[in-house]
């Protein structure tokens, strides 16, 4: 399997984390990495430890070209040459020592706001450019995760409609005490493959397969991705038994806030458990987490009872198993994009694609039977930093909305308490 997604490029960390720091120490598909970026802005993803007496290099420090190691200065570009050794090159210049020695290394693109790694054979393939990355007034954020247990549960998750409705809806009810009515129940799912992954479909309640939720459906992004509009979701396998969960999130700014360019897309970490070491599942991700790590560190998949409702999930997998038999055949897999041309803001199918791509006024945007419940606070992981929520506000035009909601409460002689307050968790 590392074989096969090491064919694709890989969300590993986001631009803004590298605002505070020189370096970063990566694990991924089991190795041991650092990524830096040199004082002429290039990005480099080495090997962790120098070739020399094997010091750690996430304590080097960015030069104009290659990093550093803080222990006997030998220094290394992004293609993993040592490109100096201050006393070998003055003591034995005539061995050319350095030209002897090479640390394992692989490209790194930005496209999004993330950092992207290659760890597969060259030539490597596009980086898809989705068309979400471009959308205009937006507010954008990063999240990351790490979970401990391996990345393909999680990505099972991805083409499993039902589980919203328990997980999501009524757990998320019994979690306030509230013991019936459960959510719409599911009556029909649906799935079909596509170019880039996978789409599910659901008929809920009282809906028909007009709504969009049926005729468009959701995108499970080949080959560990997720993507529901506001949102992708990234399953990169750290090793075997862990998962970085990446998460770019996208809000449309109301119409009233246009135009809006959003400077910088901020980077935070989401905890996955609470002060007391329980695991935090208030938000639609972290529940998300709880299932995945429930099922074992590695998921014992003999001993499971699939049902009809399952049928996405024997479909990836029957895929996965096809694609790696392709790629020991010496050809590429689904979904690799070989073609710049192609590769230009690349359209996913998406419900409610107007709201991202034309927006909505304030007042129509409160009042949105989806999007409303999500405009006063962020509700796909738990611990947004203050910083980041305030950034959220102000962009949103909800500082303004508030100050106008305490002003007519006040008016009109009631505490102000009609306007939602922003939360920050």
């Amino acid at each position: 399997m590392g074989d096969l997604l090491r064919r694709y490029w890989m969300p590993v960390a986001g631009v803004t984390e590298f605002d505070r720091r020189a370096t970063k120490a990566l694990r991924l598909f089991g190795e041991d990495l650092v990524m830096y970026r040199d004082l002429s802005g290039n990005w480099g993803l080495v090997d962790r430890h120098c070739a020399h007496r094997r010091a750690d290099l996430s304590y080097g420090f960015p030069e104009r070209e290659g990093i550093r190691c803080n222990y006997h200065g030998w220094c290394f570009d992004s293609t993993g040459a040592c490109i100096e050794q201050p006393y070998e090159d003055v003591a034995h210049a005539d061995a050319r020592m350095k030209e002897r020695v090479h640390l394992k290394a692989y490209p790194v693109a930005e496209k999004g706001g993330l950092l992207w790694a290659y760890m597969g054979p060259q030539p490597a393939p596009e980086l898809p450019d989705w068309e979400a990355f471009s959308w205009p007034n937006g507010f954008r954020q990063i999240v990351l995760s790490e979970i401990p247990c391996n990345w393909f549960q999680c990505q099972e998750n991805s083409i499993d409609p039902v589980h919203f409705e328990w997980m999501h809806n009524n757990w998320s009810l019994r979690q306030k005490g509230v013991l019936h009515p459960y959510s719409a129940p599911h009556k029909e799912v649906g799935f079909e493959e596509f170019e880039h992954g996978f789409l599910y479909k659901r008929v809920r309640g009282n809906a028909t397969r007009q709504d969009p939720l049926w005729a468009v459906g959701r995108v499970c992004l080949w080959p560990n991705g997720v993507f529901l509009g506001d949102h992708f979701e990234w399953r990169v396998p750290i090793d075997d038994e862990h998962t970085l969960s990446v998460c770019w999130s996208f809000t449309r700014v109301p119409r009233e806030a246009e135009p809006y360019a959003q400077e910088s897309i901020p980077t935070w970490y989401g905890p996955i458990r609470d002060d007391e070491g329980s695991w935090i599942s208030s938000h639609v991700m972290n529940q998300d987490f709880v299932a995945w790590v429930g099922q074992g560190v590695v998921a014992d998949r003999s001993l499971e009872m699939l049902s009809p409702s399952d049928k996405g999930i024997t479909m990836i997998r029957r895929r996965f198993f096809e694609e790696l038999e392709a790629v020991a055949a010496g050809a590429d897999p689904k979904g690799l994009l070989r073609d710049p041309d192609k590769n230009r803001r690349i359209v996913l199918p998406m419900a409610h694609r107007e709201i991202f791509t034309e927006g909505l006024p304030l007042d129509e945007l409160r009042a949105h039977p989806i999007f409303g419940r999500h405009l006063f606070h962020y509700p796909f992981q738990a611990g947004q930093p203050e910083a980041v929520a305030q950034a959220y506000r102000q962009a949103m035009g909800l500082d303004r909305l508030q100050a106008a909601g305490h002003e007519a409460a006040v008016a009109a002689g009631a505490a102000p308490s009609s306007v939602s307050p922003a939360r920050t968790t």
